[in-house]
């Protein structure tokens, strides 16, 4: 028996994306094919190393985003977008900060 199960609930700070299936639940469909590309390099990577280092910092990242995806699926939608965008045309994001202009407004 668990922790939580002994407990009624779930542990306090558990993270709410704690299996592969979770997190890859919680992705826009768009995403899915890269988080199962994703995970199973790192699934290669830890049988032929033997260290599950890869496959932590992989889940990591990908709980990151579904975390991100969760908070306002439309938002990061437009931000995929965007993104696609600039790598399509080379062009920065419309109403986007240069690197220059940034530096400048923060002071560096």
């Amino acid at each position: 028996m668990t922790a939580a199960a002994a407990h009624g609930g779930p542990q306090p700070g558990r993270e709410r994306f704690d299996s592969p299936l979770a997190i890859r639940a919680a992705l826009l469909p768009e995403e899915v094919a890269a988080f199962d590309t994703a995970c199973q390099q790192a699934l290669r990577n830890a049988s032929e190393t033997l260290s599950l280092e890869a496959l932590q910092s992989t889940l990591a990242n990908w709980r990151r985003i579904a975390r991100m995806t969760q908070a306002d699926p439309a938002a990061h939608r437009r931000m995929l977008q965007q993104a696609a965008r600039t790598r399509r045309t080379g062009q920065p994001p419309e109403n986007g900060t240069d690197w220059q202009q940034l530096r400048t407004e923060l002071g560096v």
